[in-house]
């Protein structure tokens, strides 16, 4: 219990400076109705094993509509150190956490904090729905992000791809990193392809119509207008074909 009230309040910390940094702010001190905790650290859940047994469960930061995050610790490759040493003399190297990072095994304590973050969203009261997005952090490493925009919880997949779901902290100096996590804590479907999609579809269609207005008002053949404007809806959908 110790160790854990310990490890929470260090990922509470890496969170909290996190968001002040990212301004992200309303988060709020958690409640004992839960049904009021839509932006905290530690949100309690009740975690079912599908065969009438239950267990309490605390997702490490909740937004409701937009997140659960789930927090682990990897470390550094130190190298040996000495085996007198009380914490390392069963291995001769320094203890990890979750794993050395970037190494087989701690990308696959990250999988299973995935995971473990989709088991709390499902556990989630139903008028909360499910959370668009599933973080998954290294503290003081990197975030590591999946998205399901059907909020079904059915396909967390990893977003924006499986190339580029993982940011890590250096790489936070890079401004869509910053505006990707910040939509993620704001406005998480602001970032569904589909509405992406929708929204240019609707512009460019405004523009061709507009388009459409100056030709007819400045070339009195029809025919060729209409052949001119098929012409640009055709180049505008040709990589689709």
């Amino acid at each position: 219990m110790v160790r854990r009230r310990q490890s929470a309040l260090t990922i509470n910390s890496f969170s909290l400076s996190f968001a002040i940094i990212s301004r992200f702010r309303d988060r709020t001190p958690p409640f004992a109705d839960t049904r009021r905790n839509a932006y905290v650290f530690e949100r309690s859940v009740t975690l079912s094993d599908g065969f009438g047994e239950s267990s309490p469960g605390f997702i490490d930061l909740y937004k409701r509509g937009c997140f659960v995050l789930e927090a682990k610790q990897g470390g550094l490759d130190t190298g040996p150190k000495s085996l007198f040493d009380a914490d390392t003399y069963q291995t001769g190297r320094e203890r990890r956490g979750i794993g050395i990072r970037a190494s087989a095994g701690w990308d696959a304590a990250m999988k299973k904090a995935r995971y473990q973050a989709e088991r709390y969203a499902k556990s989630l009261p139903a008028e909360d729905g499910w959370p668009p997005f599933l973080i998954t952090s290294d503290v003081g490493y990197s975030f590591e992000v999946y998205a399901d925009f059907t909020l079904t919880g059915k396909s967390y997949l990893p977003f924006p791809d499986a190339l580029t779901y993982r940011i890590t902290l250096e790489h936070l100096d890079r401004e869509h990193n910053r505006e990707r996590l910040r939509a993620i804590w704001l406005d998480p479907l602001s970032l569904d392809p589909a509405r992406i999609s929708a929204k240019v579809t609707t512009e460019v269609a405004q523009h061709l119509a507009n388009l459409a207005k100056s030709l007819e008002q400045t070339y009195p053949e029809p025919d060729r207008v209409a052949a001119f404007l098929m012409r640009c809806i055709f180049t505008f959908f040709a990589e689709d074909i």
